[in-house]
């Protein structure tokens, strides 16, 4: 079992805090994961006040940890606010200053990103909020780059989800981040929740009912997903889909908030992680299995996509880093 990996999460609950996105932070990184035998995370939440009243006046919460909490944690979880434009208080401001001047990753969940802005952590960042919010967002603060599309955004240590449910999605990303494709997966899997959407993805798409049954990506996406190890193309895509390239970027774009070829590019450097997780050592072989034809191609594509080259990624992730108890 690794262990080096120490970690501590803590979410600052405050007035009026969705309970969902703290239920979702406590799924992901407050259970115990005993089945994936390595350490997970510390967690534990925080408030200004010895008790807070969540949204609606649903529930009180009591024995919260107070905000000197906060400055034990390694990631901070800012969660929703029932009205954003309210500055919150100053304790919760000087903690959530206190965690960036000391490096901690912070983390927004909706209209959490106001909070993080308020605070003046967000300035000169790209960020994200919830679409409903993101005008009002953007005229109070003019020094933050709004995304207001997206899912969610990484911006150095700062990271923005969207809506309650861009919560899970930025929760698996950060775990895939700590703990690699595979674990990421697995809990994805106990959370019978998709894995694969990417920040990048559209908050929302409106579009009419199709009047043909599925005429959405889906089953172009998993005959692709089949096919890695094979030199796809978007015009193989395309032809699968019996579309145009140009109408297949354009369905991808409104479906998926990428191009084909960047999408193509994300599923295959996550099946050459999971291949190098599972103890895969010949990279020539995790190379041609994902599709990226070369070693060379792979250390690229490896790198730019987690910043780590595929031997660092195995001494971070490898079954090596596994009790064999």
């Amino acid at each position: 079992m690794p262990q080096e990996f120490s970690h501590r999460v803590v979410v600052l609950v405050d007035e009026g805090s969705n309970p969902f996105e703290m239920g979702v932070a406590t799924e992901l990184f407050g259970l115990r994961r005993p089945e994936l035998d390595r350490p997970w995370y510390d967690f534990a939440l925080c408030s200004p006040t010895p008790e807070v009243t969540m949204t609606l006046g649903m529930f009180t919460l009591s024995g919260v940890g107070g905000l000197d909490v906060a400055d034990t944690a390694d990631t901070l979880i800012v969660p929703n606010r029932p009205d954003p434009l309210t500055l919150p208080s100053p304790g919760v401001l000087a903690a959530i200053r206190r965690a960036a001047g000391r490096g901690a990753r912070l983390v927004s969940f909706c209209t959490g990103a106001f909070t993080l802005a308020f605070a003046g952590v967000l300035d000169g960042r790209r960020a994200t909020t919830h679409w409903r919010w993101a005008g009002d967002f953007a005229s109070r603060f003019p020094r933050v780059s709004l995304e207001p599309d997206v899912l969610f955004v990484e911006d150095g240590g700062v990271l923005t989800a969207a809506g309650s449910a861009a919560a899970l999605d930025l929760g698996l990303y950060l775990i895939h981040r700590d703990h690699g494709a595979e674990i990421a997966n697995s809990i994805s899997r106990r959370l019978v929740f998709t894995g694969h959407r990417d920040g990048g993805q559209r908050q929302f798409v409106e579009r009419p009912v199709p009047e043909v049954p599925d005429t959405s990506l889906s089953p172009v996406l998993t005959w692709a997903r089949e096919r890695l190890g094979t030199p796809l193309t978007v015009n193989d895509l395309a032809a699968r889909a019996a579309i145009s390239p140009a109408t297949l970027h354009r369905k991808f774009r409104a479906e998926l908030g990428t191009t084909p070829l960047a999408w193509l590019t994300t599923e295959r450097v996550t099946l050459a992680c999971r291949l190098i997780e599972r103890g895969e050592l010949r990279l020539e072989r995790v190379a041609e299995a994902s599709g990226f034809g070369t070693a060379a191609n792979l250390r690229l594509q490896l790198r730019r996509h987690t910043g780590l080259s595929p031997s660092a990624y195995r001494r971070r992730f490898g079954p090596a880093l596994v009790s064999s108890n």
